[in-house]
């Protein structure tokens, strides 16, 4: 099969190699994906520069998680049935060496999810990490049905996806963006959206919820926290996902007199239950046109590390990678 892949951890031109590599073949309750489409993460391009410096996990990694295709081979104990089945993909490059970036993937069968013929390719290569990610920062403290709900860097994938999911669910969102001329691009799923550059972004929040809100997505914990916990209703909960600083300095007395719950979420680890829920939900949503996506011009596979490339300049855009038939 024809695949991307690198043996050392460094820049997307110099260390990615397009070439052949076998087929593989599906294990015990494995399902093997022809791949049409995969979906290019900034885990996965922070993963191939070593960004933790954890060193490289296998040998050789072929990238991404997230993809799209259709089941092709099953292995045993996978009902025959599954062969034939459009699916879209997520972990199939966590904690295991071979992802997407290739003409075939081999995954365990939960992690191959029946596509609705309602739902494009396109879609489904999108909804992996950052829509899992999204499902479980609206969702693991509860149902959000009435509540307010304060997405922060609403523009950016998981949290885009995370808004459309809360209002989905029944929330009120309020929405954050970095800077005032990005207001206009803010999705209709939220109620109101608010520049972090305005004079008073607290006061800015607090007008639309004046006792607070019940639940933050926090993308920057350490540039938010002190505004989250001004805007905090008792009793709620910051969900985050991301840091701009690895060690965040914080005042703690006034989120503990406020009884904040503090969730850090790590997408690889959640639990299975909570991942397989939000597979559901996802699906579901996507199906009746709840999920709105902005999807770039899928690149060639040849293109790969073009693709890296774009994600890493900050791409708002959904990056593809076109897998040839």
């Amino acid at each position: 099969m024809l695949a991307a892949w690198y043996e050392r951890p460094g820049p997307a031109r110099d260390v990615l190699t397009v070439g052949e590599m076998p087929d593989p073949d599906p294990g015990p309750g494995e399902v093997r994906v022809r791949l049409r489409l995969s979906g290019v993460n900034p885990g996965d391009t922070k993963k191939r520069e070593d960004w933790l410096g954890y060193g490289m996990q296998f040998p050789r990694i072929v990238p991404h998680s997230d993809g799209a295709g259709v089941i092709d081979a099953v292995g045993d104990g996978v009902g025959s049935e599954r062969v034939g089945q459009r699916v879209w993909v997520y972990g199939a490059q966590s904690y295991r060496p071979f992802g997407t970036a290739a003409q075939y993937t081999v995954v365990p069968s939960a992690l191959a999810i029946d596509l609705p013929d309602e739902v494009t390719d396109e879609v489904g290569a999108c909804l992996g990490i950052p829509g899992i990610t999204a499902h479980r920062a609206v969702f693991a403290d509860g149902s959000v049905d009435g509540k307010i709900v304060l997405v922060h860097g609403v523009l950016g994938g998981v949290s885009s996806l995370a808004a459309q999911l809360a209002a989905w669910a029944g929330a009120t969102v309020i929405g954050t963006v970095k800077h005032a001329a990005d207001l206009a691009e803010a999705h209709g799923s939220v109620a109101q959206c608010v520049a972090l550059d305005a004079n008073d972004p607290v006061a800015g929040i607090r007008e639309h919820a004046p006792d607070g809100v019940d639940r933050i997505i926090e993308v920057s914990f350490s540039a938010n926290v002190d505004l989250d916990a001004e805007v905090a209703a008792p009793q709620g909960v910051i969900a985050a996902y991301g840091t701009s600083a690895p060690r965040p300095d914080f005042d703690f007395w006034p989120m503990l007199f406020a009884n904040l719950t503090l969730r850090l979420l790590g997408s690889d680890d959640f639990p299975v239950d909570a991942k397989r829920q939000a597979t559901e939900d996802l699906t579901s949503a996507a199906c009746v046109g709840a999920l709105s996506v902005p999807i770039g011009e899928p690149l060639p596979l040849a293109r790969v590390a073009d693709a890296h490339d774009v994600v890493d300049r900050g791409s708002r855009d959904r990056v593809l990678v076109a897998v040839p038939g």
